[in-house]
């Protein structure tokens, strides 16, 4: 799970009460999809830094609550408002996580080097998607050098 540390930082996660955050504002189909269809109670996410100096895995955390209606798509003075949106039927959903821990910053650059990455969803050209499952093996792997 990817966010800008202006946005959301690993640092600001773990300064929130119970450590936990509502990871709103995803405003693509994949990414929701990802997160409403996909993620489970427990399953482990990497937090990423991106758009920064240097972009990278900066901790774990876990689905701490599984998909709802994202707020944000409702409010106007939101940046994330969607007028499509209706509580009947929202457009748009978010999970929670909970921070488990933070870890060394694990670079882009560090995470492009290794060829048991290579077929990586985050790495590839072009991907642009905040949330991308992990394959087991490359999840064992990272956690292995973090």
């Amino acid at each position: 799970m990817k966010s800008e540390p202006s946005e959301m930082s690993i640092d600001k996660l773990a300064a929130m009460p119970e450590q936990t955050t509502a990871w709103d504002g995803v405003r693509n189909y994949q990414a929701r999809n990802f997160m409403r269809n996909q993620m489970q109670m427990g399953d482990l996410v990497f937090f990423y830094h991106s758009s920064c100096p240097e972009p990278g895995i900066a901790g774990i955390a876990e689905v701490s609550r599984l998909a709802y209606p994202d707020e944000t798509q409702f409010d106007p003075a939101s940046k994330y408002y969607d007028p499509k949106a209706t509580r009947e039927n929202p457009r748009w959903f978010n999970v929670e996580i909970r921070l488990l821990r933070k870890t060394r910053l694990l670079p882009l650059k560090e995470l492009r080097s290794y060829p048991e990455l290579s077929s990586m969803r985050i790495l590839q050209k072009g991907n642009r998607l905040s949330i991308t499952p992990v394959d087991p093996s490359e999840w064992k792997f990272i956690e292995a050098k973090l």
